[in-house]
């Protein structure tokens, strides 16, 4: 489900049997199936009920036969004519934006202006803007937002040959090349695509250049930017996309920073928007295998963002771990991992086969439970929006459109969900928990434990046995759950004893059979349900 920031009101009436009909009225701050009051004409007789709890539905109400979560209350007829007159007045032409967003005080993860924590679950879509009508637009971003994505990743000054290869309206990004001349046209289109966004309750991580712009390296460049441009373009965006909250800057794009004159057009575009703008967070999406914080370290960077790379080598939890080492402690995100549907270490020209759906999820599992604030999942087919028309940038076999449903996608809001019905922001790394965490290599299992120590998690890649030391858990017993990655389903071990230590075997083992174990106090509120997926 896809949950909707607009907060407007919609009226339907019901026919549930001849006598009986109900008049439902929703407030859509958090679902288009969530009811906040609900009016009811049964017998000639009108009732009002209120909602009780923000994550009811519709189903609540015959399930409890309208008590619970709802409370009854029988006001006069004028008065609810009157409440609902008021309603439409407040409300009228009223729109809720997405929250701001900011780091959180204990420095390693992101929340809401309001405190509220926030999973950054990121998808990659470099050439959206550039190459994607908005058609198109509308239904990658709605797959994305259906499926619990809360971020996607994109450029403005795309890599494919971008200030020259116009987009799908045949327009270019600049004037003459140059980044002090915005070309309006083209810039309506972002404007679209960041609207569009922040309907579906979707956060755009924007870059304003792809790298190749001022270090072209591989890529097809021109190299156009000097300090003094980058400064003027960084205050012309920071000034277009002020007031817009679903916003998260970053700059690089996938270039190092070899010199000085690199380093300085950073910083100067960073300063640009700066001036304008030090609302929304920023960050820097650096080359492979480093981390934003092995080029800058400078007060504008907000979260060190880090590149593992797409490889089945990689060894995600490394660059977290020492990234939470730092005395400048920031929010720390995989922005560009394994991505499903890619050859494996393309670059080196050898087969090493196609990443899938088993290695996203070990990169996920890994990145998370080392302590990162997020994890941004990419597709080779969607990131340079392949259409089988196009000659391919990196080997693609899927058309976009149908690369939306592979499973790695889907996987991604599963594991979303298990995290977000726990107090996941308290969790520290627990290596030291595991007494048989065995060598570095795929099979290395994981472990993260809650900072009051009253829940734990273990991955496990490759289905072993995971030993934990109960011992250190603040709890005499304590519930034990496997959750499966492959398909969300959430299944109860038991109930145990926290003296000693204890081995968990899962039912599967070997390459794609993963499992995450999941340990709580007696008494925490952790939900195990299944829900539908």
């Amino acid at each position: 489900m896809h949950f909707l920031r607009q907060a407007s009101f919609v009226f339907s009436v019901s026919s549930i049997c001849p006598t009986f009909l109900f008049l439902k009225l929703f407030l859509s701050f958090y679902s288009a199936s969530t009811p906040y009051f609900l009016l009811v004409l049964f017998k000639n007789k009108l009732s009002l009920y209120y909602n009780r709890s923000p994550h009811s539905h519709l189903s609540d109400f015959f399930d409890a036969s309208l008590g619970k979560p709802f409370k009854q209350y029988r006001p006069k007829m004028k008065l609810i004519l009157a409440f609902l007159i008021s309603l439409s007045i407040l409300t009228s032409g009223y729109s809720q934006s997405l929250p701001l967003l900011k780091v959180g005080k204990d420095q390693h993860y992101i929340v809401t202006e309001n405190d509220h924590p926030f999973f950054w679950l990121g998808d990659t879509a470099w050439e959206l803007i550039h190459r994607s009508s908005r058609e198109e637009v509308d239904l990658y971003l709605s797959d994305r937002a259906n499926k619990g994505f809360t971020v996607i990743q994109t450029v403005i000054l795309a890599e494919f040959n971008g200030l020259k290869t116009p987009n799908a309206y045949g327009d270019t990004p600049l004037l003459n090349n140059d980044p002090s001349k915005l070309n309006e046209a083209y810039f309506t289109h972002v404007d679209y695509v960041i609207e569009k966004a922040h309907e579906l309750g979707l956060y755009i991580a924007l870059l304003p250049t792809w790298g190749d712009k001022f270090n072209k390296k591989w890529g097809t460049g021109p190299e156009i930017f000097s300090p003094e441009n980058a400064h003027t373009y960084g205050q012309l965006l920071a000034q277009r996309y002020l007031k817009h909250p679903n916003l998260v800057w970053v700059l690089g794009g996938d270039r190092p920073l070899e010199n000085e004159t690199h380093l300085a057009i950073v910083r100067a575009m960073a300063q640009g928007i700066g001036e304008v703008d030090r609302q929304h967070l920023m960050t820097f999406h650096p080359v492979g295998e480093k981390k934003a914080t092995d080029y800058v370290d400078d007060p504008w960077l907000d979260i060190d963002m880090f590149q593992s790379g797409h490889s089945s080598m990689a060894q995600e939890y490394r660059y977290v771990w020492e990234s939470r080492k730092s005395s400048k402690p920031r929010p720390i995100i995989n922005g560009e991992a394994r991505y499903e549907n890619i050859p494996d270490r393309f670059w080196l020209h050898k087969d090493y086969g196609w990443l899938d759906d088993a290695d996203v999820r070990v990169s996920a599992y890994w990145s998370m439970l080392a302590g990162s604030a997020g994890y941004t999942y990419g597709c080779n087919d969607i990131w340079q929006m392949y259409d089988g028309v196009r000659e391919p940038v990196i080997q693609a076999r899927t058309g976009w459109q149908t690369a939306l449903q592979l499973p790695g996608a889907l996987q991604m809001s599963y594991m979303k969900r298990i995290f977000e019905r726990l107090p996941w922001q308290k969790m520290i790394p627990a290596q030291e928990m595991l007494l048989n965490k065995g060598v570095e290599d795929a099979s290395y299992t994981l472990c993260s434990m809650g900072s009051d120590r009253r829940f734990v998690l273990a991955y496990t890649p490759l289905g072993l046995p995971i030993d934990v030391d109960l011992t250190k858990m603040d709890s005499k017993r304590f519930n034990a759950y496997w959750f499966n990655p492959r398909n969300g389903q959430t299944s109860r071990i038991g109930q145990f004893d926290s003296s000693s230590s204890h081995a968990f075997k899962p039912w599967a083992s070997g390459r794609g059979s993963d499992f995450l174990l999941i340990l709580t106090a007696e008494n925490h509120p952790f939900d195990p349900s299944n829900e539908r997926n």
